[in-house]
């Protein structure tokens, strides 16, 4: 959404600021800086392949189970947003397609990048994960084992996964959110290394 098209809809419907409506302290307040990643190389002592894998994905739930990921991977209809992952305000809805509910779609508010003075998220394509990606409420070892299931992870193999982590612009804005936002653990690079050292070292999956 273009700026000027963004302000008519913040100043005419109130809408998009029902849930960002700040004081001024808040608006200057900047986020907290991101925590660190383990690189993929420190898993290299762990003789066992196996144990080697599960502690690689132990590293990447830092990042999946972080609040730039799970916001947009709810368990219910609604999604969740900000570092305390409150229920979105004003109150969405997924939709048919994980893009909203007719005429309350998240294009509405959400533009094509970040709209910083407003404090509003964007990306191309803000949506929601498919239910079937749901990770709220999951166990890591859940997760994984739905990261892999190409029943439900939208028929990607494990080339395809570790393509989608490191080239999808929404995944890639966890580490690029905006003010006031912690952004996802270290950096995406390091993301895709430790994911495709897990792929290399079989995938294993954390107890569930």
């Amino acid at each position: 959404m273009q700026a000027p098209l963004l302000h008519a809809v913040l100043a005419g419907a109130g809408l998009c600021l029902a849930g960002t409506a700040l004081t001024s302290a808040q608006t200057t307040r900047q986020a907290a800086p991101s925590a660190s990643l383990r690189p993929a190389e420190s898993s290299s002592t762990i003789a066992n392949q196996r144990d080697r894998s599960v502690a690689l994905f132990g590293e990447i739930g830092t990042v999946l189970q972080h609040p730039r990921c799970m916001n947009c991977h709810p368990a219910t209809e609604r999604p969740r947003q900000a570092d305390a992952r409150r229920l979105h305000q004003p109150l969405v809805v997924r939709g048919k397609d994980g893009h909203g509910a007719p005429g309350l779609e998240c294009a509405t508010c959400h533009g094509k990048q970040n709209f910083d003075p407003a404090r509003i998220p964007g990306d191309g394509h803000w949506a929601l994960a498919p239910a079937s990606m749901a990770w709220e409420g999951k166990s890591l070892g859940q997760i994984c084992e739905q990261l892999k299931d190409q029943n439900r992870n939208g028929s990607r193999d494990l080339a395809a996964i570790v393509k989608h982590v490191t080239s999808d612009t929404l995944v890639l804005w966890a580490w690029n959110p905006g003010p006031g936002r912690v952004p996802a653990p270290g950096s995406n690079a390091q993301f895709g290394a430790l994911m495709q050292a897990w792929v290399d070292t079989g995938a294993a999956c954390p107890a569930s």
